[in-house]
């Protein structure tokens, strides 16, 4: 029974996730591809790197909400079929993994999607909160000294797990806790080829003008 429970909760929150905003919007309002602008990818950070400030913006809450409300729906929908403790915390923590996986490989892009930064801060959001503020802080410290979201947004990441197992001291599952340590380490792998261009000295400065991709 809970490996159905597991496998429902996986592909709605991959098909929440899925949901390319970034792409919508700009093909929406600006009658554009953003996965043909900048570094192509459908993120906020991209978007508002095209030209589309108040676009990313909303790309960024947007994303920031599916994630939020796949894991605070998943775990509405537990508390209500009377599941056990152990199976609710896994569920949600299921629905984490899979919102931020379906928004990095999206069904309606040919699976190809954007680095989950700002759905991962969603999942966050409904799973260790002080946490999430608490990397938010850190992206904010890192992103005002380097101008490189992509450093504040692996720093942040790198720093996530120690952060919620300090600041949200209680039970978990096993599987509730390598989730903890799985989502921060795919959002820094997506991060890889920024990692290369920061080690090389040509990754994207945030405010600058510049026609290389990031």
């Amino acid at each position: 029974m809970p490996f159905i429970v597991y496998l429902a909760v996986a592909v709605a929150a991959y098909l929440l996730g899925s949901i390319p905003f970034g792409y919508v919007l700009v093909r929406v309002f600006r009658k554009e591809d953003i996965r043909e602008k900048g570094s192509g990818n459908i993120g906020a950070t991209n978007v508002i790197r095209s030209g589309a400030k108040g676009l990313g913006a909303a790309t960024f809450l947007l994303d920031v909400l599916k994630g939020f409300v796949a894991v605070v729906l998943c775990g509405a929908v537990m508390n209500a079929t009377h599941t056990t403790a152990a199976v609710r915390m896994n569920a949600v923590s299921v629905a984490a993994l899979f919102a931020i996986l379906g928004h990095m490989f999206t069904v309606w892009l040919g699976f190809k999607g954007g680095k989950g930064v700002a759905t991962a801060f969603g999942v966050f959001l409904a799973l260790a909160p002080w946490a999430a503020l608490a990397g938010l802080g850190i992206f904010i410290i890192v992103f005002a000294l380097s101008r490189y979201v992509s450093l504040a947004s692996i720093v942040a990441a790198a720093a996530f797990p120690a952060m919620a197992l300090l600041l949200h001291q209680r039970p978990r599952t096993a599987w509730s806790t390598a989730v903890l340590f799985l989502i921060p380490f795919i959002v820094v792998v997506r991060h890889h080829q920024n990692i290369a261009r920061l080690l090389s000295g040509t990754e994207y400065r945030f405010g600058k003008t510049r026609t290389t991709a990031a």
